[in-house]
């Protein structure tokens, strides 16, 4: 089907258990019906998110045959920027009803003759934002409606699907308001809560970047927070779970920063489809990608984007009680990357592969943490990337998963002092008669390199030989700036 095979196999191998498609900004403006059918008769269009020309021809089921390639569960965004209610409800058609109407014997006619399984259905993506074509931040309540209206065709169509209705982003003056008003209208028909938040910090400041749990925590709090009031003052049974799907870490550079959180905002200062600029589309080029696999924020820094990465997975563990979905934004370039001709692992891939190996299908387990601790300042990056002092945190920053069936536990620990080295001991008494099987660690001693296809073990995990485990008590020493994770079980061959 002219995609890469060696792109293939690596999400193969790495066991992807779900892909969020076609997602982000660009969905907004994006015309589905534009991508079917014979590739010469399929129209090009502007990408007004990202000022490209979309050409196409990567559309809707090229998108759904590649999760067949790679042995992935399709999860499905609709545009609610442009697009309303009946284009959902055909797209919905197209893609599931095994045929007999227009729609579904179009796909049939296209050489795709059975439903794809998509199961999971995303209604718009960031509609709150101002930055979003289509955005509904002035009419939070329509939206919530609209949400409702669709969800409600896409479940008569399949009465196995799921929707995921599109709350906002926690930095927005307009957070947690608009979330509380449009949820209301649609709880009662959507299965979940959409969350986003890329978290931005000053240039060179460690401890504000691996601080990124406590931000995430005080979002997913918030949250869990107006769903259960509006559960409470709707006086209905039904539980409102979280799908965070889309987050990511990074260094930023500050702008000119206006006056406070909730006044007037220059927009022009914090979003670049606001700034002044020439009327260029840029065309994809997928010849041209460098050896970092492109120019994309998510490549630099590895080690520490590894453990920023990661911490948000352990904050989704400890909240796997309410959290049920979780897409990492550039998850392959971030983890399996590649360039024009090659495809390697970058430092992120290691953690998320062990999370998704050792935690799928077990009991998450909360742990307690006393140790150590640090604190961070407060920053301002800009109008919207903002952030205030923590104090206190834990610098051992923890997850656990027990697999009662395999009689196995996994105990995930992110050592996040840039300075110091941390003996850990942990009490595992609960386990009677577990062993310790090993401790794996993956650090650098240099932050500035990491993994290419050149170079493709410049940072992985490594067995740590010396920890012991003593009258159920495990004593480790993690490194500073270090991914660990304990393995116990009975069986010692396991």
């Amino acid at each position: 089907m002219g995609f890469r095979r060696d792109i293939i196999e690596a999400v193969k191998e790495f066991d992807l258990p779900a892909l969020r498609l076609p997602g982000g900004n660009w969905v907004s403006g994006w015309d589905w019906k534009a991508s079917i059918g014979p590739v010469e008769n399929r129209r090009a269009q502007l990408d007004l998110a990202w000022f490209q020309i979309e050409p196409n021809i990567i559309g809707h089921d090229e998108y759904l045959e590649w999760t067949k390639l790679v042995g992935t569960e399709p999860m499905y965004t609709i545009n609610l920027g442009t697009e309303g209610l009946k284009s959902a409800a055909q797209l919905v058609e197209y893609s599931v009803h095994p045929g007999g109407t227009y729609w579904s014997d179009l796909r049939r006619k296209h050489g795709h003759p059975d439903p794809y399984p998509i199961k999971t259905w995303y209604l718009g993506n960031e509609m709150d934002g101002h930055w979003q074509i289509g955005s509904w931040e002035k009419d939070p309540v329509g939206f919530g409606i609209l949400s409702h209206e669709i969800s409600k065709v896409i479940k008569w169509i399949d009465h196995q699907a799921e929707t995921v209705f599109a709350g906002t982003s926690d930095h927005h003056k307009h957070f947690p308001e608009w979330e509380m008003a449009a949820l209301e209208q649609c709880y009662e028909s959507v299965d979940y809560v959409s969350l986003h938040h890329y978290h931005s910090v000053p240039e060179g400041d460690i401890a504000n970047y691996l601080n990124i749990s406590s931000v995430f925590e005080d979002y997913i709090n918030t949250t869990i927070a107006i769903c259960d009031y509006i559960q409470t003052k709707l006086r209905t049974p039904k539980k409102m779970y979280i799908s965070f799907d889309e987050y990511g870490v990074h260094f930023g550079q500050p702008v000119e920063i206006p006056f406070g959180r909730r006044g007037w905002h220059d927009v022009s200062k914090s979003y670049f489809q606001f700034a002044k600029k020439d009327n260029v589309f840029r065309e994809h080029d997928l010849t041209n990608l460098d050896s970092s696999g492109s120019n994309s924020r998510f490549h630099a820094y590895q080690m520490l984007n590894a453990l920023g990465m990661s911490s948000v997975l352990l904050t989704f563990l400890r909240h796997a009680d309410r959290i049920k979905i979780g897409c990492m934004t550039g998850g392959l370039r971030n983890a399996i990357a590649f360039d024009g001709t090659h495809v390697w692992k970058n430092a992120t891939y290691y953690p998320f592969y062990q999370l998704n190996r050792w935690a799928r299908g077990g009991m998450s387990i909360l742990p307690a943490v006393d140790g150590p601790t640090f604190n961070t300042e407060q920053y301002a990056l800009s109008g919207s990337v903002q952030c205030h002092a923590y104090e206190n945190v834990q610098a051992i920053e923890a997850a656990a998963v027990h697999h009662e069936d395999r009689e196995e536990a996994f105990v995930f620990l992110i050592n996040r002092s840039h300075e110091d080295d941390i003996e850990v001991e942990l009490d595992v008494r609960g386990f009677e008669g577990y062993k310790l099987i090993e401790h794996i660690e993956m650090y650098t001693d240099d932050l500035s390199k990491g993994n290419s296809y050149e170079h493709p073990d410049v940072i992985q995990p490594t067995i740590n030989p010396g920890t012991r485990m003593e009258g159920g008590k495990v004593t480790a020493m993690t490194k500073k700036l270090s991914w660990n994770v304990i393995r116990l079980a009975k069986n010692v061959n396991v």
